[in-house]
């Protein structure tokens, strides 16, 4: 069980190098009751690509969250704009 969801949205957009990508990512349970973390990218509009991970431990899922969020915080990627008026 997990003690609190995860999820994340965040975009990154340049104009002028047409430029427009999402990123999305869950910690979710699958059906036999395994942490996993599910990660999904590509272009605005698109399904994009997806990849699942599985986890020992919710802690573990959270750290791999964290450091992923760090990392695309770093390449500029960031809430959008409907979503960080909130």
């Amino acid at each position: 069980m997990l003690i609190q969801p995860y999820q994340l949205y965040v975009e990154r957009t340049d104009k002028a190098r047409n430029m427009a990508r999402f990123y999305a990512m869950t910690i979710d349970l699958d059906l036999f009751g395994e942490v996993c973390l599910t990660r999904r990218w590509g272009r605005i509009g698109a399904y994009g690509q997806m990849k699942v991970q599985h986890f020992a431990g919710e802690q573990d899922a959270v750290a791999a969250f964290l450091g992923l969020l760090r990392q695309k915080r770093s390449r500029g990627y960031r809430l959008p704009a409907s979503a960080a008026r909130y």
